[in-house]
This record gives C-alpha cells, sequence and structure tokens, in this order.
C-alpha cells in the first residue's frame, strides 16, 4: 500500500527501544557496562587520558614519538601533559585531501582545591575550594566526596592522590543547614542558597594530642596524616593540582536499567564512545583522528585546551613523519577536512518540559 502523504512528509518520533532486537540489546548493555567501568576510573581527565594510553596500547596504538616514519595503517597516538591526547590512524589516501576528526572533552565541571587550601574553623579541619566549570552549588553538598589529582614534590617527586573512591576510604562532605535551622536560607534564590565561599570541604575533627602549643590541633593532626600516608607538607600544596568530585560510582538507573547515573558524562560518554570507535578502525581510506581535550568547561584555554597550537603540532607530526611537509600543507589538510564537535546534548524531561523542544 502506497504511504499516505502524512507519513512521507511527517518526522515520527519513535521510541528507540522499539527498533532494538534481543541482540542488539544484549549488546547495548554490554556496551554501557564497560562504559560505566570506565567512567569510575576516569572521573578526572588525567584519569581519563591514563586508562585511554592503556586502552590504546592494548590496541595496537603507539606514541607518535616512537616513530621516525609513517606509513598507512599505523596507529599513533599523542598525549599532551597527560591531560589531553589526540589519535590517529593513517590512512591510505592523501592527507592534503583532507582527514576526518571527531573531538570530544574529557574536563567535567568539579571543585578544585585552592593553593593553600587546608585551615581550622571552631575545631573543624576544611580545604578551602573553587569551582571549575558551571555548577548548582546546592547540588555539592551533603554529598559523599571524594579527591584526586596529583602533587608535586619540591625534588620532583610526583604523587598520586586518589581517596574516597575505595569502600574502605573515607569520604568527605560540604556541611549544610538542618531545615529547621535553615529558614533565612529558604528565603533565598536558589542559586544564592550556597555561597561559593561557603563550598568547603570537611576534612575531619580530632585534635593531635602530642602538641600543647599548636593552636590549630586539627589541622595539625590532618597535616600528620597526610604526612605520614604521603610524605608530604602543607607547602606541598602550592604544587599540587588536586580536585573534588562525587564518590558516586557509576550505577544503572531504573527497573529495566535502561539509563546511566553517573558523575562526568558531560563529556565522557562522547569521549568515551569516540575512543571506543578508534579502537576498532582497520584500513581505513581517509585518515581518522580522535581529539580528547581539556578546559572545555571554562572555555578551552591553556596548554592542553583547543586553544593552544597542540594540534597542529601532532598533525605537522604526522606529515613530517609520512615525509610530504611542506609550507602551508597544515592549511590545506585543515581546509579539506571534516569534523564532528561531539558533545552532550539535553534529553526531553516531560517534568521539565517547557525548556525543551
Amino acid at each position: 500500500m502506497e504511504k499516505s502523504l502524512e507519513e512521507k512528509l511527517f518526522h515520527k518520533k519513535e521510541n528507540g527501544w522499539n527498533a532494538v532486537d534481543t541482540r542488539k540489546k544484549e549488546a547495548i548493555f554490554n556496551f554501557s557496562k564497560d562504559y560505566m567501568n570506565f567512567l569510575n576510573k576516569a572521573k578526572t581527565e588525567r584519569e581519563f587520558i591514563k586508562h585511554a594510553r592503556k586502552l590504546a596500547n592494548e590496541n595496537g596504538y603507539k606514541d607518535i614519538m616512537e616513530f621516525d616514519t609513517l606509513k598507512p595503517g599505523d596507529k599513533i597516538y599523542f598525549v599532551n601533559r597527560e591531560k589531553s591526547m589526540y589519535l590517529a590512524v593513517i590512512g591510505t589516501d592523501k592527507l592534503e585531501n583532507g582527514i576526518q576528526i571527531v573531538g570530544a572533552h574529557i574536563d567535567s565541571p568539579r571543585l578544585d582545591l585552592k593553593p593553600n587550601p587546608l585551615y581550622e574553623d571552631s575545631g573543624f579541619a576544611y580545604f578551602k575550594t573553587h569551582y571549575y566549570g558551571g555548577i548548582k552549588k546546592y547540588q555539592w553538598t551533603t554529598i559523599p566526596l571524594s579527591l584526586h589529582g596529583v602533587i608535586v614534590k619540591a625534588n620532583g617527586e610526583k604523587i598520586t592522590i586518589n581517596i574516597g573512591e575505595d569502600d574502605n576510604d573515607p569520604i568527605f562532605t560540604i556541611s549544610d543547614l538542618l531545615p529547621h535551622l535553615a529558614q533565612d536560607q529558604m528565603e533565598k534564590k536558589l542559586k544564592n542558597g550556597i555561597d561559593g565561599e561557603d563550598l568547603a570541604v570537611l576534612l575531619g575533627s580530632i585534635p593531635y594530642e602530642d602538641d600543647e602549643k599548636c593552636a590549630e590541633k586539627v589541622k595539625l593532626n590532618i597535616l600528620n596524616i597526610l604526612n605520614q600516608k604521603y610524605n608530604i607538607t602543607e607547602a606541598d600544596f602550592l604544587s599540587s593540582e588536586i580536585e573534588v568530585v562525587p564518590a558516586f560510582k557509576a550505577r544503572s538507573l531504573g527497573f529495566d536499567g535502561s539509563m546511566v547515573a553517573a558523575y562526568g558524562q558531560d563529556d565522557k560518554i562522547c569521549a568515551y564512545t569516540s575512543l571506543s570507535a578508534m579502537m576498532t578502525l582497520e584500513n581505513v581510506k581517509t585518515t581518522a583522528v580522535c581529539i580528547l581535550s581539556d578546559k572545555e568547561e571554562i572555555g578551552s584555554m591553556g596548554n592542553t585546551g583547543m586553544e593552544s597550537h597542540m594540534f597542529d603540532f601532532f598533525i605537522s607530526e604526522i606529515l613530517n613523519k609520512l615525509k610530504i611537509n611542506r609550507p602551508n600543507l597544515l592549511d590545506k589538510v585543515f581546509c579539506y577536512s571534516k569534523m564532528l564537535s561531539s558533545d552532550v546534548d539535553a534529553g526531553f524531561d516531560p517534568i521539565y518540559a517547557s525548556v525543551s523542544d
């Protein structure tokens, strides 16, 4: 029977699950399980790059700096300061005809510790923070938090911090008012309910017992614990980069397990799928490139964001090691290339239908 004019012309929206058979559904759930496991290991951009490099190495990729020359079929990557990464599979077609790029960012909104974060107030020890990217400040109170990052000591030693993810670790939190003490707070606009300066991470309350002269005994006790575990002092926080993120693990959502609930899916959902796709490529015609970028949440600045020239450097190195580089060739490559900028979109939520199209 011939389709009606309505069927020909109207865009009919259907539930995607209706087109999924049993085999495809099983593949979706298996992929999502791997995705959630990756999210649990890679909550920060440094952790994402660490595990992305491991996955790339396991799938035949090598650091571009290991190559003197390149040829079609080679799988390469370049890691920029442990916080961004570019991958490529060299194709058989000339690069001056263009390359195909998919790009996603791996940083997510979070709290960062300030350079001198540790302080004591009324018998409690806290870390001072500053929020990175757009956050709803009230969402960050009274939830379990973990600490991730690195501390670089004066001798150059780099210490990796990850506290709060293991079930045997302590967690941290940002306190809030009890409901019956919050009458004034409840009268404020939602965006002003929690001030940025009040996003202080609660660390402990036990004073150090063996130093009667110290005025900040709780702070001293926290520093003593950190010194015993990591051999650091308060001055080492000046050369640290420690991020505060939710300690929740990625979980299936709903009785049917049809959704994923996790921190950091903006934009790790696009970054992980792009990375996974790169791992499956073989014998490509057009050189395929994947960008895993940092700093998108604050404007893509810095030497690990896309405002830097590091991606240009990566493509130039490919041209150099293919022995074809010449003046202005990089411009020509970019002129004829295609890129998919891959970032999250907000799904339709019927509870907030007024802001969805």
